[in-house]
C-alpha cells in the first residue's frame, strides 16, 4: 500500500484526468478515500464497473450523484463490452479537451481502484488484446505499467490497492461480499448475515425465487441463512446446518449475480453510514489522544498542566 501511494503521488503531477473504477452494486464503499485525497484537483471519471450484475435503477441514482459533482463524469460499464468500454477515451477527452491533440501534449490518464474491481480485464477490453494480468482475486496487478491505448494517450495502470483502516462499518461487509477483501480476513458466515439482512429488506422476492422460501423479508438473517442451508443440502450429522457452506452459498450466488441484479447501498444510505462512521471515529480519536495525553504525564514525558485554583484561592 505504501508503494502505490507513493506511485500515485509522483504520477498524479503530470496526470491530466483520473479514472476511478468503483463496483456498480456498492459504488460509495468501494470509492477509496485515501485516492480521493491524493488525486484531488483531478478532473475525475467514476466509472460504474460491473454494471450488468448491479440494480439497474440504482445504478441511475448513482451516476445523477456523480455527474453533479464539479470535473466530474460518470459511466456505467461492463467491461466484457468492447463499445462502451470505448466510450472512456470520449469522456476523458470531453474532461480535458486541450490534451490528446499531438504527441507535444498527450493524454495522460491514471485509472486506479480498488482490488478485484475489474481494472485489468477492462484495460485488456480497451487495447483490444491481453496486455495484463487478469483473475477472480484481490491484488492481481502488482507494479504500475504504462499502456499506449492510442496516439498521444497514454494510460497508467496502478495496483489496486484498499485504505489503512475502514470507518463505516457496513462498507467492510460490502467490500468482502464483493470480494475486494481476501478470504482469510473476514469470518464468512458472519458476512452472509449482513448480506442477507439487507437483501430482505430491499430485495425478498429476488431472495424467495432464488432459494424457493416465502416469507423472506419477515425472516431474520439467522433464520434465512438457515432455510437457504437447507434448501441448498448443507447439512451435518443429525441434520443440523451447517452454516460455513451455507454461508459460501449466499456470497458466492451474490458476487455472480445468480439472485439477480442487486445493489446494496444508495447515495443517501452511505451518505448516512459515512457521516456515521466519521462520528465514531473521531469520538475514537479524542478518547485515543486522551491514553497517549495521560501515558505521557504519567511516565513524566511532558509536564502536568497546571490545575486551575479554587475561586479566592490567592498564590
Amino acid at each position: 500500500m505504501h508503494l502505490t501511494r507513493k506511485a500515485i503521488e509522483e504520477r498524479i503531477k503530470e496526470i491530466d484526468v483520473v479514472i476511478e473504477l468503483l463496483d456498480a452494486r456498492l459504488p460509495g464503499s468501494s470509492a477509496n478515500p485515501m485516492l480521493a485525497k491524493l488525486t484531488a484537483g483531478k478532473p475525475a471519471l467514476k466509472v460504474l464497473n460491473k454494471q450488468d450484475l448491479a440494480d439497474p435503477t440504482r445504478t441511475q441514482e448513482w451516476l445523477a450523484h456523480y455527474n453533479a459533482m464539479p470535473d466530474t463524469r460518470a459511466l456505467g460499464l461492463d467491461a466484457s463490452m468492447t463499445a462502451p468500454a470505448r466510450a472512456l477515451i470520449d469522456a476523458c477527452f470531453a474532461l480535458a479537451p486541450s490534451r490528446g491533440q499531438s504527441m507535444t501534449k498527450p493524454m495522460r490518464v491514471l485509472i486506479c481502484g480498488i482490488p478485484n474491481v475489474g481494472k485489468s480485464t477492462l484495460i485488456n477490453t480497451l487495447k483490444g488484446k491481453r496486455s495484463t494480468k487478469t483473475g477472480d482475486e484481490a491484488g492481481v496487478t502488482k507494479i504500475e505499467q504504462r499502456i499506449v491505448l492510442q496516439d498521444a494517450f497514454y494510460l497508467f495502470d496502478t495496483p489496486g490497492v484498499l485504505w489503512p483502516r475502514i470507518i463505516v462499518a457496513k462498507s467492510g461487509y460490502n467490500l468482502a461480499a464483493s470480494g475486494a477483501i481476501g478470504k482469510n480476513a473476514y469470518d464468512e458466515e458472519e458476512v452472509a448475515l449482513e448480506l442477507l439482512d439487507y437483501l430482505r429488506q430491499h430485495y425478498a422476492p429476488l431472495l424467495e425465487a432464488r432459494y424457493k422460501l416465502s416469507g423472506a423479508a419477515e425472516l431474520t438473517d439467522e433464520q434465512l441463512l438457515d432455510a437457504i442451508g437447507r434448501k441448498r443440502g448443507a447439512l451435518q450429522s443429525g441434520g443440523r446446518i451447517n452454516l460455513q457452506k451455507a454461508a459460501e452459498v449466499v456470497i458466492h450466488d451474490f458476487r455472480a449475480a445468480a439472485m439477480g441484479r442487486m445493489t446494496l447501498e444508495t447515495p443517501a444510505e452511505f451518505a448516512e453510514w459515512l457521516a456515521h462512521g466519521q462520528k465514531m471515529d473521531a469520538e475514537r480519536q479524542v478518547k485515543k489522544d486522551a491514553i497517549e495525553l495521560d501515558r505521557a504525564i504519567r511516565f513524566k514525558k511532558i509536564p502536568r498542566p497546571p490545575r486551575d485554583k479554587p475561586s479566592g484561592e490567592v498564590n
